[in-house]
């Protein structure tokens, strides 16, 4: 019993507790340890070096020691995929020199182009005989359509595809170097052969068929891409080839010279803006018996009449302000008599030259009711001010009027631009003076004009200077009005409707009214990918790297002919043009992954080939 009632409270001997110590001071296990020292990593804290004695340099078998059998085979995994991602890397190290040793003989021999004479041997090509003959022009055109839809409907392999981009983007690469508008021509049709075979696949690969909210989200997008390749196509017909008009000489006998009103309309400026105007009006090099400047003052304000007195210039003014400025315009027609018809906004400067360099075209064609130049600004706009882009980065008047209006002239769809601009007064008081059914009345009194058959001219040489809007209410209001009108004129005088419009002409006017709806596209690729990150809706029945294949083409492609057709002038006209006719270069559908219906997902049923 004693024995029993000691034995809870002795104490162990030494040597027990010396082998109790031995037992809890044994070091654990450190497989992290044992394969550093297995694949010869010095410092086990550098990631990078265990990326790179993982799957890159091979393990040292000096530091190698004795395997135990229980690791051989994560040893065996780990060589492998080292192995592996080895011999991967090699095959890409390998390529990529095979690249640029082609590269750099491609970049050898381009150099060595005479591109000029390449350019002027196309364009003479143009006007060989061979090229005269109607029966041949016919058979070149429906072989190219043919070839044409043939390539954009054959179906390629992923890897055929990648091979098709190659050589679109080579030839593309050689034909942007040659000056001229045939190659542009070129990459026109290459830009378009790859937007329509993008269209083709989405249109018949990609539309899931799937009853519900995703097949009407799949169709709002699709639709919104179709959308914007028309404008894209469009905007390539209506600038395939500026005509660059150049002046024409006056006669010699300046009895010949036509009577002129020069007509500066003004409502709610400031004196001081319109007296350099009325100025420069003033210093116009005419005949001083064949030239009238007129002050239209809709605010009827005393001192702009005691400066029209003193400035010995006319004054007229109206009871109302119906109509505004087209109401103004139409108001002072009725009071005045000159064969031709200068306007100006009132903070718009005529150079001396301005009519002398305008008015030759009308002597040349007896059927041009409209000359119009370019709006040119000698200050600047809200966003120049603010970003420090003034006269470095060309704005969006700099694409319109350096290219835009080019494209419109060789169409004969010159618009009218409300300042200015020369008209004949017989055919404007034909159709009724300057429109006033929309708040765009410059453009709509243009097309009222080409309705009638007369022509419209474009000289893209800055005539007169203004001052660009002051403030963002006023240059976005301005957006707004622009926007607003042309919608109006869509609605009520819709140029694919109606008589006395050529094709070409319906295409200019309708690709400037269509692009003032790109909000709503534009709304649809923003919210595309959220359908998926809130409602987990699939939109595009596709895997996303064949997405990918045939989108950059599309997209490349576009970028590399915009930018030849548009020069200095438009590829980097900052942040304002890139909400402008370049809608198509920027038109991809959302490519994020989540949008995407992964082919062979178990969330959703892979598109049937």
């Amino acid at each position: 019993m004693r024995h029993l009632l000691k034995r809870p409270f002795s104490l162990p001997k030494a040597d027990g507790l010396a082998v109790s110590a031995r037992v809890e001071v044994r070091p654990r296990p450190d497989p992290l340890g044992w394969l550093a020292e297995e694949l010869g990593v010095v410092d086990r804290h550098s990631v990078w070096q265990w990326v790179l004695f993982l799957f890159i340099y091979p393990p040292d078998r000096a530091t190698r020691t004795k395997t135990p059998s229980r690791n051989t085979f994560l040893v065996l995994l780990v060589r492998t995929i080292g192995l592996l991602f080895s011999i991967a890397v090699r095959i890409v190290l390998a390529g990529v020199q095979v690249l640029r040793w082609f590269w750099q003989r491609l970049l050898s021999f381009l150099p060595s182009v005479n591109y000029e004479l390449v350019g002027h041997r196309l364009e003479g090509w143009l006007e060989t005989s061979a090229f005269q003959k109607p029966w041949l022009l016919w058979l070149l055109v429906l072989c190219s359509i043919f070839f044409f839809w043939l390539v954009v409907t054959t179906p390629f392999t992923w890897f055929g595809q990648l091979l098709f981009i190659v050589c679109l983007w080579g030839v593309a690469l050689f034909v942007r170097r040659i000056p001229g508008n045939l190659p542009a021509l070129i990459l026109i049709t290459l830009s378009v052969l790859a937007s329509c075979r993008y269209g083709w696949w989405r249109l018949t690969q990609t539309s899931p068929l799937d009853a519900g909210w995703e097949t009407f989200l799949s169709i709002s997008l699709l639709l919104a891409e179709i959308y914007t390749w028309l404008v894209l196509l469009l905007g390539y017909v209506q600038n395939a080839w500026p005509l660059k008009r150049q002046t024409l000489s006056l006669p010699a006998d300046k009895s010949l010279w036509p009577t002129v009103d020069i007509f500066i309309p003004t409502y709610n400026e400031p004196l001081k803006v319109l007296e350099p105007t009325v100025l420069a009006a003033k210093g116009v090099d005419w005949p001083s018996d064949k030239i009238n400047i007129y002050i239209l003052d809709d605010g009827r304000r005393d001192e702009f009449r005691r400066f029209a007195k003193e400035a010995g210039v006319g004054y007229i003014t109206r009871p109302d302000n119906a109509h505004a400025k087209a109401g103004n315009l139409n108001h002072a027609l009725k009071l005045t008599r000159g064969e031709y018809v200068a306007i100006f906004d009132c903070d718009h400067l005529p150079t001396s030259s301005f009519l002398q360099l305008t008015m030759g075209w009308f002597f040349k064609d007896a059927r041009c009711a409209m000359l119009q130049t370019p709006h040119h600004f000698f200050s600047p706009d809200t966003f120049e001010r603010n970003l420090g882009t003034f006269r470095r980065v060309p704005n969006e008047g700099a694409l319109f009027y350096g290219l835009v209006q080019d494209g419109n002239d060789f169409w004969n769809a010159t618009f009218f631009c409300g300042s200015c601009a020369v008209l004949r007064r017989g055919p404007l008081e034909e159709v009724g003076g300057v429109a006033v059914e929309t708040v765009t009345e410059d453009a709509h009194t243009a097309l009222k004009l080409h309705r009638l058959g007369y022509t419209t001219a474009y000289i893209n040489i800055p005539l007169a200077a203004g001052l660009a809007t002051e403030s963002l209410s006023s240059h976005i209001g301005q957006r707004i009005r622009w926007a607003r009108g042309m919608a109006q004129i869509f609605r009520i005088d819709n140029p694919f409707l109606g008589k006395g419009l050529s094709f070409f002409q319906r295409i200019c006017y309708s690709n400037a009214m269509l692009h003032f709806f790109y909000g709503i596209p534009r709304l649809i690729f923003l919210t595309a990918p959220l359908t998926y990150l809130y409602f987990e809706v699939h939109i595009i029945s596709a895997a996303a790297a064949m997405l990918a294949l045939y989108v950059l083409p599309h997209m490349l492609q576009a970028n590399l002919a915009n930018a030849h057709i548009q020069g200095r002038t438009g590829t980097r006209s900052g942040l304002r043009c890139m909400n402008q006719f370049w809608l198509g270069t920027s038109f991809c559908p959302p490519l994020s992954p989540s949008s995407i219906r992964k082919q062979g997902n178990s969330m959703s049923r892979p598109k049937e080939a």
